[in-house]
């Protein structure tokens, strides 16, 4: 938990910037939330794409240390060549993101809403890199143990995402009024500044300028890239497995229109904001274990890995139990409850947040025990999981329900329960397999 606490704040911290271009968007109606909500379909598909080999530096860092604690080197490597990587792959992926409207078109949401969604898109593509890059220096400084300074530059980013989403949305201080293209905007200077606070930590501060980060960083290391590669293409398959169907699932929102998207964006991010105390638990765990794995302790590996699974879903129970009580409540932070404008979003939302408690619990083991196996450098295995989870039995039958049925959203979000549920308990499975076999 002292290695958590930091990671579960800076998630929060990041959650929190998505969370405010929700609140702040959705002022402007339940469409303006509806054409963020697709936007983002399209630009987390990309992040999600470039996120893999970001995902494989915290585990080789970790190894390393565990099994040579002072060498330096192979640690800055790694960090090198995952850098190498974000630049390698950013431009093709923003290139992706020029067709936002007609893609949107074609994955069947409504005209309007592509229109409103395009110009977000396009702004937020320039922050890409800049969140990949950000993403290989948290990987990185968690795995030294000084996730400190990342957890602060998540918050000043969140402050600076909130502060210009205020300027650029709304049109306040003299600045145009952008509406739904001001929030991308915002978020992607965010990105940009996260990274570049982060880098000058780095290059400052004395527990990380020992690293020497950037010395011959334009130096190939052949080994270490196709490492980085090789690790970290089943660990971005496994996470594209359960972003997509997520995002899959806004998109079949979108065939039954903008209220239905607006309802389950703020369902999801609800679901989110509680999912990221597991998820800086489960990124604890990935260093603990890899730490013990590099030392070739499986005893005190296995020990870490359990820790974080019964951590996270103890509070995830938690959580269940606050969401089921107050669906109303929390629906009010996002929309006013009271304006009969707003009757049927909120009546789905409420239905959806049901939902969505039931499910909390499966996302605590899902993610605890997978972020476990990486530390332990498993991939293959529970990229399966995942895959086998999250699409034959979530989008199965999040289809089925949902249009099949003719269940329509609440359809789509017991497929997304059931998906959970399986890759829950597959992953603890598989670490329970797995960290017996190696004790």
């Amino acid at each position: 938990m002292k290695l958590a606490g930091p990671l579960i704040a800076m998630q929060l911290a990041q959650i929190g910037a998505l969370t405010a271009d929700v609140i702040m968007v959705g002022e402007l109606g339940h469409e303006a939330i509806a054409a963020t909500s697709v936007g983002a379909v399209l630009f987390y598909f990309t992040w999600l794409v470039g996120y893999g080999p970001v995902m494989a530096v915290s585990p080789i860092v970790a190894q390393t240390l565990g099994a040579h604690p002072n060498d330096r080197a192979r640690v800055r490597s790694a960090v090198r060549m995952g850098l190498w990587a974000v630049a390698l792959m950013s431009l093709p992926l923003m290139t992706i993101l020029i067709w936002a409207r007609p893609m949107l078109i074609a994955l069947g949401q409504e005209p309007k809403i592509a229109v409103m969604a395009e110009p977000w898109v396009h702004a937020v593509a320039f922050g890409l890199p800049f969140a990949l890059g950000f993403g290989v220096l948290r990987g990185f400084a968690a795995a030294i143990g000084k996730q400190n300074a990342v957890l602060v530059v998540a918050v000043l980013a969140l402050l600076v995402n909130i502060a210009l989403n205020y300027v650029l949305i709304y049109g306040n201080l003299g600045a145009p009024a952008l509406g739904v293209q001001g929030a991308g905007i915002a978020s992607a200077i965010a990105y940009a500044f996260s990274f570049f606070a982060m880098l000058v930590f780095f290059l400052f501060a004395p527990s990380f300028r020992k690293y020497h980060l950037l010395h011959r960083f334009f130096r190939f290391d052949r080994a270490k890239f196709v490492e980085v590669f090789r690790l970290g293409a089943p660990m971005g398959a496994s996470m594209l497995f359960e972003a997509m169907l997520f995002n899959a699932a806004t998109l079949m929102m979108g065939t039954f229109g903008a209220v239905s998207v607006a309802a389950h964006q703020i369902a999801m991010n609800v679901g989110s904001v509680t999912f990221m105390v597991p998820l800086g638990i489960g990124l604890a765990a990935t260093v603990r274990v890899g730490l013990h794995a590099g030392a070739r302790n499986m005893g005190a590996a296995r020990r870490a890995g359990y820790t974080a699974i019964a951590c996270g879903a103890g509070f995830m129970l938690v959580c269940a139990a606050v969401i089921a009580l107050i669906p109303h409540t929390l629906t009010s932070v996002y929309v006013p409850t009271a304006n009969p404008k707003n009757a049927e979003v909120v009546m789905l939302t409420v239905t959806f947040l049901y939902v969505a408690a039931i499910f909390q619990l499966f996302d605590a083991l899902q993610v605890t025990a997978q972020m476990s196996l990486r530390g332990m450098k498993d991939a293959q295995v529970p990229m399966w999981i995942a895959g086998l989870s999250y699409w034959l039995v979530g989008f199965a039958l999040a289809w089925g329900l949902g249009i099949w049925a003719g269940m329509q959203g609440l359809g789509v979000w017991i497929g997304l329960a059931a998906g959970l549920a399986a890759a829950g308990i597959g992953m603890v499975w598989r670490w329970e397999v797995l960290s017996s076999r190696r004790a």
